[in-house]
């Protein structure tokens, strides 16, 4: 078999001759069809100005390329077709072809690294290389019939892998698009430490949103719902973007939008960047995840998907529901959960219930919708789960631009079943005090919509996208279980129903202009992210187990709404958050080729209104027969009109709150070539930040609540690359970053969080936290897309925010927060990616085109809280008037790690892929070791949850399916079986926090290309 050895980039690598080449020729058939000509030729010139080529006119149906034409490429100016080459001539009646040759610098074969190619970065922005020759000798003229393949450029075709794929990153400071067609290492582009997942890393991984995607990447792990930590840094710590814009969270503790709600289907590349440069945001403590939706589609296309999906704990199981409303099943309620009337009056009035007439609240309780939203009800038999999806784009010649258009849709309902085992203790060295049984069923259904347009002018680019995201989320929960902090022996039967809607809207406008020598980036963003919580049901039956004689109902469970022996409660919950964001960067080439400086500016205003109402049924003297009813009879309409049921009001003097912070941020920064191998990128920003979060005071007791934090900072950075030979490079970085307290974490607000049945409280005391970075890491790009990495880094932080617990008597767990007085983190990663070809390994067609894909890293990180014997602390019951600091030593333990924090973070896939069709068979290992989720209560060993070690498989085949094209993707994750642990330790004891098997998912999908 023919191959041609390439020269690229600093590298060498093999392309099969029959096999799409590197860069194909464009080649039509214009004398039949003038309008798809022009559109190529169009289309041509378009990607020549991506790649910062030529258009050179090619006589005669096969190119000759003498090598003195390299030397005559010096200016980045684009020449059409031959004029004389006319449709309908005998030399060349069937094609033509045009052909990209990439510009050499100053006029010559480039004899320099390949980062002189990116040197007219915008600010830290990516920049993709062309596919320039690295060699200190002029190239030698490609034969006749070689042409073609080493300099000819074209679309790429859909392949396994998507190969030679557009990348596309948007981000602050920088172009719209960043296409890394020749070399696809992004990461040896950019002047940061960073990593990028385009869309074919993603579909390797097979899953459904973007943060499971995450959980591959070099040192990220991904907790919760979606939360990504960075390097053993909380989610306070990451910065989420989407194209280069923030995003508003719809999590009430969060002001960190959760990446599980952005399906993998509207996304066109993640990048994760993780030296800070001054173009970003400073809220940069472990890293950006900077999200890019997709753009301008190169050709016209349409999908459509559908897949089912079910789990081993779930799907046919045991599982809890409740009727809702008719359109549950949708997303969408019909109304049935929206605020009573005399309710919503007595919120908007702020109605003291203490002083309320027993007879309105009592009309307040019948207008509760109850049975729809209290009945729990039992299901043997949990559905399957499934989805189906739809996307398409075009575009259309605007003059000598392109408009594009792209458009998605997708819809999943979920289900999922969980057994957990959730425990507490006071004191480990006593039995447990507290331990409960609880089946917890969640229907998630999610609804997603993205519309984009971009249009290209020459150089000008601009892109509106707008994107529409609701996930919502119908609970049923049933547990039983003791606590000895209640009634010493006593049974207690749990049963909870909820509603949770999440809703995020964005609408952004990026554009991106070339005015001669200067660039040009301007944002805007509107966003808004809403989050609904209406008729979170409680219930509580007690069974005393105590001898007939004493208590005659002590074999059975019974509510007395009396908060001792039973309870009954209803909460509503609303958050809205309106985010505007708008910024500005320009850049010159101080000296081309070598100096390019930036300057921005970038404003950030955001707003959140939270309420939260929490409502007690009371009743007194009730007969034995009514507290024994099921929870729908116990509040109807009769029994609380007979037996004089009362509401009790247990939210607290400020049900609501505003929350805002405005930051006003200016940057400059210069890239520069300081010798052919060695550049740096430096700048400083200046960003000044308000923060103010303020009580409503709803019931008029005259005291407002306000808690503000006002702080200017200098944040420099800084990155030097060394291009130490061709194909290997080291980068040092050093920056100043800072890490601001979420909203509700600065109003002392209870809130209960259902996933880990806790309790939070917030503290008006905390203070913003200043971090020190420093990165170094080596890269050896071996090969295309090939590569190996090792990277250190370091991180001081002051005032660091810890999450601490408490226990009360009653065993009711409750979790704040407290800066601690400085911490440490420090670490290092590595990083391989190899594709090792199987044609050699045997003569059957099979292993001719197939290749076999290694990807691993691995993470190490160590991180230390330090505590002075005379440090103090500010926790949430401090009292400015009458008390002192707290000590910190009574609330953090010297040494200890930060929450959050694994030491080992292992990711590892071993693929199967076809190279001239879509055929992957990819099995997936993810592991991470134990970390804190909060500091013990009482100084008790911290609380931690293990990970551990997950495996996963997919496949993906490309098949027929009546002469169409479609993907059929199978799914089995978690294969080991592994559990989720969250417990403390001490010795042999163990306290159970969070204890449930997670089960083993199968899915199948197909998908089908128009």
């Amino acid at each position: 078999m023919t191959r041609i050895e390439t020269v690229m980039s600093g590298m060498l690598w093999e392309e099969k001759r029959e096999k799409r080449a590197l860069c194909p020729v464009e080649c039509f058939d214009e004398p039949q069809r003038p309008d798809i000509a022009a559109r190529r030729v169009r289309r041509i010139k378009t990607l020549a100005r991506s790649a910062d080529c030529q258009i050179l006119p090619v006589s005669g149906c096969t190119p000759s390329l003498p090598a003195p034409l390299f030397a005559s490429i010096s200016t980045p100016s684009l020449i059409g077709p031959d004029p004389n080459d006319q449709p309908g001539t005998e030399r060349c009646a069937k094609m033509r072809r045009s052909v990209l040759l990439c510009k050499s610098l100053g006029g010559y074969l480039m004899s320099k690294p390949l980062t002189l190619a990116s040197l007219l970065l915008l600010t830290s922005a990516l920049v993709a290389p062309a596919a320039i020759a690295q060699t200190d000798t002029p190239a030698p003229a490609a034969p006749a019939d070689q042409a073609n393949t080493v300099l000819a450029m074209a679309e790429p075709t859909d392949q396994a892998g998507e190969q030679g794929e557009q990348v596309d990153v948007s981000i602050p400071g920088g172009g719209i698009v960043v296409v890394g067609r020749y070399n696809k290492n992004i990461e040896r582009s950019a002047p940061q430490v960073v990593n990028v997942l385009s869309s074919a890393d993603i579909k390797r991984t097979g899953e459904g949103d973007i943060a499971g995607s995450l959980q591959r990447v070099t040192g990220l792990s991904v907790v919760g719902n979606g939360y990504v930590y960075v390097r053993g840094l909380g989610d306070r710590y990451s910065l989420a973007l989407l194209n280069g814009s923030p995003l508003p969270s719809p999590e009430p503790l969060k002001r960190v939008v959760p990446l599980d709600i952005f399906p993998t289907s509207v996304i066109a590349s993640t990048l994760v960047q993780k030296s800070f440069s001054a173009n970003f945001p400073g809220e940069f403590g472990g890293g950006v995840i900077n999200l890019t939706t997709k753009a301008i589609p190169t050709e016209s296309y349409l999908e459509i998907g559908g897949g089912v999906s079910g789990n081993t704990e779930t799907t046919g199981q045991l599982g809890y529901t409740y009727y809702g409303s008719r359109t549950d099943w949708t997303g969408f309620d019909d109304g049935s959960r929206d605020v009573p009337p005399l309710l919503a009056q007595a919120f908007k009035n702020g109605t003291d219930f203490s002083t309320t007439a027993t007879s309105d609240l009592q009309a307040i309780a019948m207008q509760f919708n109850n049975a729809r939203t209290s009945l729990l009800q039992k299901n043997d038999n949990i559905p399957v789960n499934w989805s189906a999806s739809i996307n398409g784009g075009t575009s259309v010649d605007v003059g000598d631009g392109r408009l594009g258009i792209i458009a998605t849709a997708s819809f999943a309902n979920k289900w999922r079943t969980r057994d957990a085992l959730q425990q507490a203790s006071i004191d480990l060295t006593q039995p447990t005090g507290k331990s409960f049984q609880r089946v917890t069923t969640d229907n998630q259904v999610t609804v997603n919509g993205l519309l984009g347009f971009g249009l290209e002018l020459g150089e000008q680019k601009i892109r509106w996208t707008n994107l529409y995201i609701r996930d919502t989320l119908k609970r049923g929960a049933l547990a039983l279980g003791q606590n000895d902090g209640n009634l010493l022996g006593a049974d207690y039967l749990q049963q909870s129903t909820a509603w949770y809607e999440r809703q995020l809207i964005d609408t952004q406008f990026v554009g991106e202009f070339k005015l001669g020598g200067v660039s040009l980036d301007l944002r805007g963003t509107y966003a808004n992210s809403q989050r609904e919580a209406p008729y979170e049901r409680e219930f509580e039956y007690i069974r005393t187990n105590r001898d007939l004689t004493i208590d005659p109902v002590g074999d059975r469970f019974i509510n007395a709404l009396n908060r001792q022996r039973g309870d009954a409660s209803v909460t509503f919950s609303d958050l809205n958050e309106d985010l505007w964001f708008g910024s500005a960067d320009l850049s010159y080439a101080l000296i081309p080729d070598v100096v390019t400086a930036t300057v921005g500016y970038a404003y950030t205003d955001t707003a959140r209104t939270s309420s939260r109402h929490e409502l007690h049924f009371n009743g007194t003297n009730l007969p034995i027969s009514v507290q024994q009813e099921r929870p729908d009879y116990l509040l109807s309409d009769a029994t609380i009109q007979l037996f004089n049921i009362t509401l009790l009001d247990f939210t607290g003097n400020y049900p609501t709150f505003d929350a805002t912070l405005r930051v006003h941020a200016g940057y400059g920064q210069v890239q520069a070539q300081v010798t052919p191998e060695v550049s740096i990128n430096a700048g400083v920003r200046y960003e000044s930040g308000k923060q103010t979060v303020t009580g409503i005071d709803v019931y008029n007791t005259g005291v407002i609540p306000v808690t503000g934090i006002d702080n200017n900072y200098w944040l420099p950075a800084a990155t030097i690359t060394w291009q130490a030979a061709s194909d290997m490079q080291v980068r040092l970085s050093g920056s100043k970053t800072i890490a601001r307290p979420q909203f509700r974490e600065l109003i002392a607000q209870p809130y209960t969080d259902t996933e880990s049945n806790r309790d939070y409280r917030g503290n008006p005391y905390l203070i913003d936290s200043e971090l020190w970075n420093a990165d170094v890491r080596f890269e050896w790009y071996i090969d295309r897309d090939q590569r190996l990495s090792a990277a250190a880094f370091y991180k001081k932080i002051d005032k660091p925010i810890e999450t601490y617990t408490t226990i009360n008597d009653k065993f009711d767990v409750n979790t704040s927060f407290a800066n601690a007085p400085e911490a440490t983190l420090y670490g290092f990663e590595l990083e391989a990616q190899k594709y090792i070809g199987l044609s050699n390994w045997s003569d059957a067609p099979f292993f001719a085109s197939r290749r076999l894909v290694l990807i691993g890293n691995y993470t190490y990180t160590q991180s230390e809280i330090k505590v002075g014997a005379g440090d103090t602390t500010l926790p949430y019951t401090y009292n400015p008037a009458t008390g002192s600091p707290s000590l910190a030593s009574d609330y953090f333990l010297n040494g200890e790690p930060m929450t959050g924090q694994s030491d080992h973070l292992v990711n590892f896939q071993i693929g199967l892929e076809d190279t001239d069709s879509l055929s992957q068979q990819t099995l997936l290992l993810t592991y991470a070791s134990e970390r804190v989720t909060s500091r013990g209560p009482n100084l008790e060993p911290d609380i931690k949850e293990q990970p551990g070690l997950s495996l996963d498989f997919v496949a993906r085949q490309g098949i027929k399916l009546g002469g169409v094209n479609a993907e059929l993707k199978l799914e089995a994750r978690n294969i080991t079986g592994r559990k989720y642990k969250e417990f403390q330790e001490l010795g042999s004891a163990k306290v159970y926090y969070n204890l449930y098997d997670i089960g083993r998912s199968f899915a199948a999908s197909v998908n089908v290309k128009f």
